[in-house]
């Protein structure tokens, strides 16, 4: 391979991530090519974005399909310079890979980033534009990999652009696996994973302990086009636990795949509790009408109203804006913290057609009702497109969530990990209620705070709840103090 080819890795496009699915090139091969320039849409856990290239020059080899999923720090492209020939290029990196041992193909290693660069940063990534190396981490490669990496001097010829590759811890997600195994003094660098590019399942904890009961095996189903929602239609294959034909096969991916992860450690972690209170938000209803009567387009939205209120909870009652640490979390020890942050960032759920993405406003607590407001639509439409960033999607410190638009009173919600409390809002509808000592009807609805045990009592959750309800049913005294 010629020692100007320059190789391209799939970086850590923030928050740790292991993989993204190749949605779309947006280069060729034998295109030229500038420094910077987007040359692919890729679809992470939290996110849709646009790759730029730190290299400029003729694009050599494109090292993945559209909707292949990709394992960070596999290659991506391959660069060349200008005036060389793509065929010749393209030969020797396929002669590079053919010849490297698979037996060093499991290898771990560290590597440092490419030193010349653009300076440009893409969620955590980027050239550098300087000659300082970034510390990366290692990475675990199987055996089939299209580019198997081996010790330093195997790959001094191309030069390699990426950031941090997850280590072999990543190869366990679920913390229930990780204390299955300390318990039984399984040590996991001895468990081969059977789960998706190596990942360690409970499953097989089970076996390396001897008491795993292992199904029957996986039924092969012949590979189908998938359709627009990503199942796979049915093939007539009947699944042996149930005898029934098997309708299809949904692949777990991308954001669904990380709400599964994120959702099961937040169930298996953390000792939550719920408080409710139904309140009559008739008068904040009322406040919002006289104001879009004034201004019927700049009138700020009933979320936004509620944002405020929370966030002024928030300073009251400090303790459900923390986060609890774990000794594991901490890399060891006996130590347990609750980290205290100075300012909030509030976190709101957003349907989106690619599944229940969390983003946050950040700073909340500096914005007042018409701030917010404007803050969550420009959020919820970044979202909805794909394209909010992984900071605005992995940042809050407390979750909001309106599930009253689908037309439900309450929900026992699961606490949005690892912030360690949720306040879920019912559908407003009318009532019966006593005012002054008389029967009215009156708009209710109904407020839901799931909290974490461990960082305060039921008092402290009990006061937040009333503050906010309070503040709905009182909404002008309430403004008028913040």
């Amino acid at each position: 391979m010629s020692a100007d080819m320059q190789v391209f890795l799939l970086p850590d496009l923030g928050e740790g991530l292991t993989e993204a699915e190749l949605v779309n090139w947006l280069v060729a091969v034998g295109d030229e090519i500038r420094v910077d320039q987007p040359i692919a849409e890729v679809e992470t856990a939290k996110s849709m974005v646009e790759v730029p290239s730190p290299y400029a020059g003729i694009v050599a080899v494109l090292h993945g399909e559209a909707g292949q999923t990709l394992d960070v720090g596999k290659p991506l492209i391959s660069v060349a310079p200008v005036g060389a020939s793509v065929a010749a290029e393209q030969e020797a990196t396929e002669k590079v890979v053919s010849e490297v041992p698979a037996a060093a193909a499991a290898a771990e290693i560290y590597r440092t980033e490419e030193k010349a660069g653009s300076g440009n940063v893409l969620i955590g990534y980027g050239t550098s534009g300087g000659g300082e190396a970034r510390r990366t981490r290692p990475r675990k490669v199987s055996a089939g990999s299209a580019v198997a990496e081996t010790t330093e001097p195997d790959f001094a010829e191309p030069s390699l652009s990426r950031t941090r590759i997850p280590g072999k811890l990543s190869a366990v997600i679920s913390p229930l696996v990780r204390k299955m195994a300390r318990d039984h003094g399984v040590s996991l660098d001895a468990v081969p994973g059977s789960g998706e590019s190596g990942l360690i399942l409970r499953r097989d904890i089970e076996a390396a302990i001897g008491g795993a009961t292992r199904e029957t095996a996986p039924i092969e189903v012949p590979a189908v086009a998938h359709s627009s929602s990503g199942a796979q239609p049915s093939t007539g294959v009947q699944d042996a636990r149930t005898g029934l034909t098997v309708a299809s096969r949904t692949p777990v991916r991308g954001i669904r795949k990380a709400v599964a992860g994120n959702m099961t450690r937040s169930r298996s972690e953390i000792p939550e509790a719920t408080v409710w209170v139904d309140v009559d938000a008739t008068a904040l209803l009322e406040m919002r009408a006289e104001l879009k009567k004034r201004d019927p387009h700049g009138a700020p939205g009933l979320l936004a109203f509620i944002a405020r209120f929370v966030t002024a909870g928030l300073k009251k009652f400090p303790e459900l804006n923390t986060r609890f640490v774990t000794a594991e979390d901490t890399a060891g020890g006996d130590m347990q913290e609750i980290i205290a942050f100075d300012g909030i960032n509030l976190g709101f759920a957003a349907q989106t057609d690619r599944g229940l993405v969390v983003p946050s406003v950040r700073n909340a607590h500096l914005l007042n009702a018409r701030e917010l407001d404007t803050e969550i639509r420009r959020l919820t439409a970044v979202a909805r497109d794909g394209k909010a960033t992984p900071t605005e999607l992995a940042s809050g410190t407390f979750t909001l969530n309106n599930y009253g638009v689908f037309g439900v009173d309450g929900s026992a919600a699961i606490i949005n990990y690892p912030e360690v409390a949720m306040l879920g809002v019912g559908r407003i509808i009318d009532k019966p209620w006593v005012v002054d000592g008389q029967l009215a009807v009156r708009k209710v609805t109904e407020l839901t705070l799931a909290f974490d045990h461990r960082v305060c009592d039921g008092e402290t959750a009990a006061g937040f709840l009333r503050y906010v309800a309070d503040a709905i049913e009182n909404p002008g005294t309430v403004l008028a103090d913040l």
